[in-house]
């Protein structure tokens, strides 16, 4: 027998060097594996993270309906709009940015809490595509309520929310459902506790959203409420939203998109460093 080693053989066993990474582009099966998990995640608990928003969506639109009985209307752009149809878009992106957050705010922090945020850490995956994964999980949940609600607004009387933009209506959709997934993202490398992720919810995202201009014009409102709206970055996404629906807004649809972009470059480069620095994630 001959004492040699056998290097072909034991060479074609060995697939990169030591230290080399076997997957030099964009690890496609890793990323598809964990954006179908987080999907799957929601999906299990349908009745809570779709339908149960998408019906108390539905009830704001039916109670200003009944309630003002179809007689009110809003001054939009110089025109003058039917109040359902102006509410109507804003409920729509509204239930679809609360669940994008809820969502991606969710992902990482009951890892944190559990102990198995190294399923998150340790697989082959950059944090470029872990982060890919989490924010796709939350923006298709967060379509998926918005367009429940929207095919059950087309069946209520009184309210027509028909686009007249489409592309509008899925630009702002998405810009807005990455903003608050990105958003959901930061809060769940930040917290500790559940507390902490409710904490931003209910002081953070609640207030921004129901004074964004949801259930009114803010050419009503004085110039220094105007100009705090303006500095609002869900007025923008609910204003180019319903730019979509109605074809008028009562902002600069160009303006707002260019600002809800460049919010969203800024979030994701601060979760991607974060999570690269395994921030509040590795100790």
């Amino acid at each position: 027998m001959s004492s040699h080693p056998q290097t072909g053989q034991n060479s074609s066993l060995i697939r990169s060097a030591p230290g080399v990474p076997s997957i030099r582009n964009v690890n496609w099966g890793g990323l598809k594996t964990l954006y179908v998990k987080e999907v799957r995640r929601f999906f299990k608990v349908q009745l809570q993270t779709i339908w149960a928003p998408a019906i108390t969506t539905l009830l704001y639109l039916i109670i200003f309906t009944v309630a003002l009985g179809g007689r009110s209307a809003v001054h939009l752009g110089g025109s003058t709009v039917a109040f359902a149809d102006f509410v109507a878009p804003g409920l729509i992106v509204m239930g679809m940015l609360n669940n994008a957050f809820a969502n991606a705010s969710f992902s990482l922090l009951v890892g944190k809490i559990q102990g198995t945020i190294v399923d998150y850490l340790m697989p082959p995956l950059s944090t470029a595509e872990l982060l890919a994964a989490i924010t796709g999980g939350a923006v298709t949940r967060a379509f998926l309520v918005g367009l429940t609600v929207w095919l059950a607004m087309l069946l209520w009387p009184g309210v027509h929310v028909m686009p007249v933009h489409p592309i509008a209506v899925l630009w702002f959709g998405l810009l807005g459902a990455v903003f608050l997934a990105l958003i959901g993202v930061l809060t769940s490398i930040w917290a500790e506790k559940f507390d902490h992720a409710a904490a931003v919810t209910n002081f953070v995202v609640a207030p921004l959203t129901l004074l964004s201009g949801t259930f009114y014009s803010v050419d009503r409102l004085s110039p220094v409420f105007q100009a705090v709206s303006h500095a609002n970055p869900f007025f923008y996404i609910i204003s180019g939203f319903r730019y979509g629906f109605l074809g008028i807004a009562d902002s600069p649809v160009l303006l707002g998109s260019l600002v809800i972009l460049a919010l969203d470059v800024v979030l994701g480069l601060t979760c991607y460093t974060l999570v690269r620095r395994g921030w509040r994630l590795k100790n």
